[in-house]
């Protein structure tokens, strides 16, 4: 393997979730690498059209796509809710850029959505004189996210919706390796008063030291809640048969007329849910361990240059944000979104359930992060 392939791997994890924003725990990334970007065009209007799993399947699409052509190797990304950003060495470039492609017409042809994804050199970023800087966060032993940091991630994002460094669809009918990506579970009812999104990035020119204090006391605030606003059940989700999402993990599957690949996939999930269903151990699935598991890895906080969480808190908690996040705001610190709903939705990448490091990401059920970024630019506006 290559230093820049095995660079991310060799990036010590942390666990608490409270030392996020310290400067030592993130590594610049590789001159040579690349950052890709992905997103969807109007998801506002998708949103308001209650499209959210459609949107949401979309952001996680990028995430399977890329994980499957690099052949399970670890790379860093982080998904964003109607979209997603990633980093890639240059030896994969080529895949990346046919993983993006294919996925954007994917997305087009079988979610009647529109997603833009560009490639975007960290040469250029650095040009601008920002960086982008990964560290790994484990929110348990079985796997780790991304984090990053810099200013580049952002930057990258703004200029893909200029429509600098995209990448074209790949022609009609082309379809991405999706395999592992479903979202079977059921949304999640808040257990504590509501379920809120949380997006808060850097005002310009707010001064950094300001800002990492700001998201630390957010962050305080929120562990002190119990176990630290997790929207997912400790049971784990529910799952009931049919599954509300078997139409969209049809649609990812490769092979054949889209009513067999449905009949095979209500098949396979009519399978599922009754070894899940009544605990029933097979080849090696142990159903209680993969619940367990599926609420340890879920991905309901991150930091993309911006911090984002999918809370599950009381209305007391939810007013200390807003009064924390509103003086900072004022004092030329932050922007914030904030969006209140009633429920969680997971979307999952199980690329294997006999092992422990499948991924689950966690959005608002009733517009989620895209809503709390409507709120966010209606503020700068």
């Amino acid at each position: 393997m290559t230093p820049g392939k095995s660079f991310y791997g060799s990036i010590p994890v942390f666990r608490g979730f409270t030392s996020l924003m310290e400067p030592k725990l993130y590594s610049p990334l590789p001159d040579d690498w690349s950052i890709g970007v992905a997103d969807i065009v109007d998801s506002t209007k998708a949103i308001a059209a209650q499209r959210y799993k459609a949107v949401n399947m979309a952001g996680a699409a990028v995430i399977a796509a890329m994980t499957n052509a690099l052949e399970g190797r670890e790379f860093p990304f982080v998904f964003g809710g109607d979209g997603a950003s990633f980093a890639v060495a240059p030896d994969d470039l080529d895949r990346a850029r046919e993983a993006l492609a294919a996925t954007a017409t994917w997305v087009r042809e079988d979610l009647d959505l529109k997603m833009r994804v560009a490639l975007v050199p960290l040469a250029a970023i650095r040009a601008h004189g920002l960086d982008v800087r990964v560290a790994r966060f484990g929110p348990s032993a079985n796997l780790s996210y991304a984090m990053f940091s810099g200013g580049g991630l952002a930057w990258a994002d703004a200029a893909m919706k200029r429509g600098e460094f995209a990448v074209d669809p790949a022609p009609a009918g082309t379809q991405p390796d999706l395999s592992g990506l479903s979202c079977r579970f059921e949304v999640m009812p808040a257990s504590r008063g509501l379920i809120l999104s949380v997006l808060v990035m850097p005002a310009r020119g707010a001064d950094p030291l300001a800002f990492r204090k700001v998201i630390e006391d957010v962050i305080h605030l929120v562990e002190r809640s119990p176990d630290a606003g997790r929207p997912v059940p400790p049971q784990g989700p529910e799952l009931k048969w049919p599954p509300q999402g078997y139409d969209y993990e049809a649609r990812a599957t490769r092979r054949g007329p889209l009513f067999k690949r449905r009949a095979s996939v209500l098949a396979y999930t009519l399978f599922v849910y009754l070894l899940m269903r009544f605990d029933i151990k097979a080849g090696g699935f142990v159903p209680k361990l993969y619940k367990q598991q599926v609420v340890e890895n879920s991905d309901f906080r991150k930091y993309d240059d911006g911090l984002r969480m999918i809370l599950d808190c009381t209305d007391e908690l939810e007013r200390a944000l807003s009064e924390r996040l509103a003086a900072a705001a004022r004092d030329g610190v932050v922007r914030y979104g904030l969006h209140r709903q009633d429920a969680a939705m997971m979307t999952c990448f199980t690329p294997s359930a006999l092992r422990s490091d499948h991924v689950h990401f966690i959005d608002g059920a009733r517009g989620g992060y895209a809503s709390a970024a409507t709120a966010l630019k209606a503020m700068v506006a």
